[in-house]
């Protein structure tokens, strides 16, 4: 494989070109946001579909003309002495691909967004917001250096914060909003520290100058371990891994599109691709990646076993999001960086399908979200039942759905790289398997255990809300076919990534070229296929052919069910460890400091002011002959203090 190289010459087409895919989302955001209560509900959401679609086509047209990297400089953006920062894209193939993801994606969450939010009084606000997360998205992953995607990355942050607490009259709605940004600001200092590192280290941000000096550093560099230890720390946070997760699940507070497009397109990839843009530096960092592995597969054990236990449809896969996520850290942990890109892909596939699934469930349910509440909706929601069935058997890894291809695929690198990180994943294979099905049988099986109001009301969801339904599952179903086994076919995505890992193949060269026998690769297909089907055997005797029900939320259950039930009372520790004792300081600051010490200096330097003023006001008498005394007496002074300095 030939190294790659980014040259510096201007780019095959017209600048404008490249700054028209963020512009026109920016655009969509400018006018919806300006225009709010000018424009119609229809109107809106038509124009911010327009501008994302606009954007998608843009990316298409490069994607299907893409020859070899380059930069595009838009102009120089900081220039202090020797820091140099241009405001410039980096065009190759990991950036496309996720140019795709965002605007294809994120296009069918805004059609769909047209029906699910058509009766809401802030449509064309909601749909500002949302055109802004794309923009933020897509100056992330076109960014040609650090401090560019740092700016998105702060971008897709606040966006979260605006439409998770959408709704913002509701009050818990608004504490869950600011809980994401709170928890996120925490990883995005250890990713700021990081990037201040990279330019102590290398003395630039841009990606080919940093990643071109970093090949020629030995493996297991102190510096650069460091470095992506912080890197990472950025990664926990925005891609929900233990311990910085909290925030994703109460992220369920804003509206489904809105948990859609942060699942499947936006904020929660953002990690994943800062991981796989900077993969040189993991890959001289041995000890970071094992710790990206680990922390990685231990999110998917915990998240897969809270979700065995949630009621509240949206709560179920937004665990599930946090467990895939794990997934995907520990590929990256393992080296496996093309298969920690493939499920990101496969999973924005059939995580939006799911999620926008669920909107359709809640829309047809008068806003319930309690799968308690629900069953026996298969027949009144046939498309949405059909397509979020796709959806559960892509996540349970069923051939030949697409989660089976990339899922497999990330499991057989750790099993050449541990032998029990692979059991332990296999393992959390069989609870998504368990747990998902669990959400479809008690969704959609059984007799309907709502109200007699909801059932009058039940309905199948529009053809804006179905027709992105019906796309997603498609991709769902068959877009795994990109990354087929070898045994199967050519690996595309593969293939056509390889140049982004030029300089970590030949750093670890053995880790590339690994590859198991057909025999050794036919049985870890096997007993990832039939770990799912266990699970769904199972789930489906449990809450098919059995018919048990969760019980009420104050129920009796026993202790390990408990733990499980209430997310390992995580958020009751955070909360005792940091909340409480924050706001226990915060009071006594405010009462001893701000009270004690601030508030009585300067409320006496003010009474000092109005004394003085009380004071100096009986010299303005009014009385000329006063004032020529006072004259006389200060000329005096002068003429003395001007004598005996002489």
């Amino acid at each position: 494989m030939q190294e790659t190289v980014i040259p510096a010459a201007s780019a095959p087409y017209s600048t404008l070109l490249y700054v028209l895919i963020p512009l026109l989302p920016f655009l969509g955001f400018l006018l919806n946001g300006l225009l709010n209560r000018r424009l119609s509900g229809t109107v809106a959401g038509f124009l911010g579909s327009a501008t994302v679609l606009g954007s998608f086509a843009i990316s298409v047209f490069l994607f299907a003309n893409f020859q070899y990297q380059y930069t595009v400089t838009l102009f120089d953006w900081i220039s202090v002495g020797s820091f140099q920062i241009p405001f410039s894209y980096q065009i190759d193939q990991l950036s496309l691909i996720m140019l795709l993801l965002v605007t294809g994606v994120g296009f069918l969450i805004h059609v769909y967004s047209i029906g699910y939010m058509h009766h809401d009084e802030n449509v064309g606000k909601f749909f500002s917001f949302l055109n802004l997360f794309i923009f933020s998205m897509l100056v992330l992953v076109m960014g040609a250096n650090f401090v560019i995607l740092f700016i998105g990355w702060e971008g897709v942050g606040l966006c979260s914060y605006l439409l998770i607490g959408f709704w913002n009259k509701n009050t818990d709605y608004n504490n869950a909003a600011k809980k994401a940004f709170i928890i996120n600001r925490i990883g995005d200092l250890g990713f700021l520290l990081g990037i201040f590192l990279i330019y102590l280290t290398f003395d630039s941000v841009q990606y080919a100058e940093v990643f071109q000096k970093a090949s020629q550093l030995q493996v297991g560099t102190g510096v650069v371990t460091a470095i992506t230890l912080l890197l990472f720390v950025g990664a926990m946070g925005k891609s929900a891994q233990l311990p910085l997760y909290t925030w994703l699940p109460d992220a369920m507070a804003g509206p489904t599109p809105v948990s859609a497009l942060i699942h499947a397109a936006t904020m929660v990839t953002a990690g994943i691709y800062m991981v796989l843009r900077a993969n040189v530096l993991f890959t001289l960092a041995p000890t970071t990646l094992e710790v990206v592995g680990i922390i990685g597969l231990a999110t998917a054990l915990f998240a897969a076993t809270i979700g065995l236990a949630q009621n509240d449809i949206k709560k179920v896969l937004a665990y599930s999001t946090v467990s895939q996520l794990g997934y995907m850290f520990l590929a990256l942990g393992v080296m496996g960086y093309s298969s920690s890109l493939f499920h990101v892909l496969t999973h924005a596939f059939f995580k939006a399908l799911m999620f926008l699934g669920a909107g359709s469930v809640i829309h047809a349910m008068s806003n319930e979200q309690d799968i308690r509440k629900m069953g026996g909706l298969r027949k009144a929601l046939p498309i949405t039942f059909l397509t979020f069935l796709i959806g559960c058997l892509a996540i349970s890894g069923i051939p030949p759905f697409s989660g089976f291809f990339s899922k497999d695929e990330i499991l057989s690198h750790v099993y050449e790289h541990n032998k029990l990180m692979w059991a332990i994943g296999l393992f959390t294979s069989f609870l998504t398997a368990f747990y998902m099905f669990r959400l479809l049988f008690l969704t959609f099986f059984g007799e309907f255990r709502g109200t007699e109001e909801q059932k009058h009301h039940l309905h199948e969801s529009p053809a804006s809300m179905t027709l992105p339904l019906i796309i997603l599952a498609v991709l769902a179903a068959v877009g795994g076919f990109m990354g087929a086994p070898m045994i199967l076919g050519k690996h595309y995505l593969a293939d056509y990534l390889a140049p982004i890992f030029t300089y970590s193949q030949r750093l670890n060269p053995e880790a590339f070229a690994a590859e198991l026998d057909h025999n050794t690769e036919l049985m870890l297909i096997g007993l990832s296929v039939a770990a799912g089907l266990l699970g769904i055997i199972l789930a489906y005797v449990q809450y098919v052919s059995r018919g048990v029900r969760p019980v009420a939320d104050e129920s009796q259950r026993s202790a390990p069910e408990s733990l499980v039930y209430h997310k390992y009372y995580v958020d009751e520790l955070y909360d005792a460890l940091f909340v409480r004792p924050s706001m226990a300081l915060s009071k006594g600051l405010y009462r001893f400091v701000e009270q004690g010490v601030i508030d009585p200096i300067v409320n006496g330097f003010g009474r000092l002011t109005l004394g003085g003023g009380q004071l100096l006001r009986y010299v303005q008498t009014g009385t000329i002959g006063l004032y020529l005394m006072l004259m006389v007496i200060g000329i005096v002074v002068i003429l003395a203090l001007n004598f005996f300095r002489l």
